[in-house]
């Protein structure tokens, strides 16, 4: 097939479109390479794939694949609708794969207007793209933070999402609302996956796991939330591109079950579809902290903080209907996982 995937320089981008280059897609991937963190790990991440980092700087100049020659990107920013529509029409798109995002709950106190132009109105333009012409399925990143101040666990995608804590978190719904009425309107297959905590080399430098390796690794100290009373569905980056590979290759069908009198809020009678991915199994922070120590070698040094604003203690995803639907289930051991992280972290750092 020939996929379109949006925020390939990114974390789960960069690990998806190399999925899909090895089984035999044709890519073309789009970033905007922003400066929300070190941009010498989003050019590192196009290097592996083969792009020039001097040349994918440049803004709308396709880069071919010096490794892969059904791989391209180009630098685009999704919130330009010109350019996202003449990408469109170009290339004729059978499905897109649209990750790209700006990330981090925290961060949305400080830069609010970030999360409209890029969740918001990038997410549009890819609609709106799609829409136009033919696409065939448009998966997109949603996320657990849709949650909010829900109390029953696991979450499941049955659940009402009506009380987000956060802007960025009200984004993520707003997607899926999106979404929903595109392909209500138009007959456009959409699936949103909600992803829970991902790790794994390449990660983003603003996640946990990153942050506490780099400072246990430099002798400094930690900063543990919710003075460490806290949980996350971990879940390792191959496991997530499985399944964003199998959920892409099944457009949804319009759920011919759906009542409007007892309304599903993960199905419709449109072709829509709501899933949670995640591990289904979560780590607490504290056993967390200790696999890193274990696989460095090192103990940290912590500072227990209180519950920080937009975060939530725990998140524990039901991803019964992802098994049912795909078979998916998460293979990699967190403790695997770490190992595999601390590994790359010190190849590509040099630590």
């Amino acid at each position: 097939m020939k996929v379109l995937v949006t925020g390939t320089a990114g974390f789960i981008g960069y690990h998806t479109a190399l999925r899909l280059i090895e089984r035999g897609d044709e890519v073309v991937g789009i970033d905007n390479i922003n400066d929300y963190y070190d941009v010498r790990l989003k050019f590192g991440r196009l290097k592996e794939c083969g792009i020039d980092p001097e040349k994918a700087v440049l803004w709308n100049k396709e880069v071919q694949s010096g490794c892969y020659p059904k791989y391209r990107f180009l630098r685009l920013d999704l919130a330009d609708r010109q350019g996202t529509a003449d990408l469109f029409e170009r290339e004729t798109f059978q499905r897109v794969i649209h990750l790209a995002a700006q990330a981090g709950v925290r961060y949305s106190l400080v830069n609010p207007h970030a999360y409209i132009d890029s969740n918001i109105t990038g997410t549009l333009n890819i609609l709106e793209g799609c829409r136009h012409n033919g696409v065939e399925h448009l998966v997109y990143a949603s996320s657990s933070s849709v949650y909010g101040l829900n109390e029953t666990m696991p979450f499941s995608t049955s659940d009402s999402v009506d009380h987000p804590v956060s802007l960025y978190a009200a984004t993520k719904k707003s997607n899926e609302l999106m979404a929903h009425s595109y392909s209500k309107l138009y007959n456009l297959p959409t699936t949103g996956l909600r992803f829970f905590t991902v790790y794994g080399p390449w990660g983003r430098p603003d996640m946990a796991l990153f942050l506490f390796t780099k400072a246990i690794l430099e002798n400094k100290p930690i900063d543990v939330f919710n003075n460490g009373e806290m949980s996350r569905d971990f879940t390792y980056v191959d496991d997530i591109v499985e399944g964003i590979l199998r959920v892409l290759d099944n457009p949804p069908e319009p759920d011919k079950q759906w009542s409007g009198a007892c309304p599903s809020p993960a199905s419709s009678p449109a072709p829509y579809k709501i899933y949670n991915i995640g591990n289904s199994s979560p780590v607490r922070l504290m056993d967390f902290i200790e696999a890193i120590e274990a696989a460095l070698g090192k103990k940290a040094q912590k500072n227990y903080l209180p519950l920080q604003k937009g975060d939530v203690p725990v998140t524990w995803a039901d991803t019964s209907d992802l098994e049912k639907s795909f078979g998916y289930k998460p293979a990699t051991p967190v403790k695997e996982g770490i190992e595999r992280f601390v590994e790359w972290y010190r190849k590509f750092y040099g630590e």
